[in-house]
């Protein structure tokens, strides 16, 4: 049997009780996913909630010079999909694997008819829409108003927060991050990203490696972010 565990880190989930979330593992459906391979396509019909696993969930969307921009990365614990499941509508982005990568699919018309026989459920899923929305708006926010340093240099502290491995150095963001990526989830070009990050390098706040970044100095990074936010330093 499976080792589901990971799934439970998700707060919404560990609120409910051990009986419902035994019925919702023994409705789930395994699938592995190759590094690179896709999960679905922006436009596909929802088919249900995905949780990860192991490996990570890429979500980004094309854009009309074709390239791409990147929204989020799942990490195991995560879950996904929920607003089309709901909806009904179709997916709104790409989602990809990233490594080698298992998840978990609650099916959609399985998974309605739970909520309908535990309606405990939408509380939980209340939190999770909220918290989701939360991000959205505060990621809004930050575009309309924050120059570049500033935005960059909160993703940075949030991946160091998220994927952060304590090294002699420094703490390693333990994700493959090109700046392409970073540039992306940014909506900027990569020039403007690697100019920053290499003055920031020049400063000792960071080190970088190739396609990874190491955080020396959280501390610097937090007062340039507070001082461009107009927020007292150390908020």
């Amino acid at each position: 049997m499976h080792d589901r565990s990971p799934l439970t880190a998700d707060p919404w989930l560990r609120d409910l009780s051990p009986a419902v979330v035994a019925h919702l593992q023994a409705m789930s459906v395994h699938r592995r996913l190759r590094d690179g391979e896709l999960l679905y396509a922006r436009g596909d019909a929802a088919d249900g909630l995905y949780g990860v696993v192991r490996g990570r969930i890429r979500m980004s969307v094309p854009t009309p010079n074709g390239r791409e921009m990147l929204f989020v990365l799942f990490e195991p614990g995560s879950w996904f999909g929920e607003v089309s499941m709901f909806d009904g509508e179709p997916r709104p982005q790409d989602a990809r694997a990233v490594g080698d990568t298992e998840i978990l699919l609650l099916p959609r018309t399985r998974f309605l008819a739970l909520l309908d026989d535990h309606p405990e459920l939408y509380r939980g899923f209340t939190r999770l829409l909220c918290r989701k929305l939360r991000t959205v708006l505060e990621f809004v926010e930050d575009a309309l108003t924050l120059p570049l340093a500033a935005r960059l240099g909160k993703r940075v502290l949030e991946l160091a927060r998220v994927y952060g491995v304590d090294e002699a150095e420094g703490r390693l963001i333990d994700l493959a991050l090109p700046q392409d990526d970073l540039a992306s989830m940014l909506g900027a070009t990569r020039q403007s990203v690697s100019k920053e990050l290499r003055s920031w390098e020049q400063q000792g706040w960071i080190a970088l490696r190739y396609r990874h970044v190491v955080l020396r100095d959280a501390a610097a990074l937090e007062r340039m972010v507070a001082r461009l936010s107009g927020l007292p330093e150390g908020r």
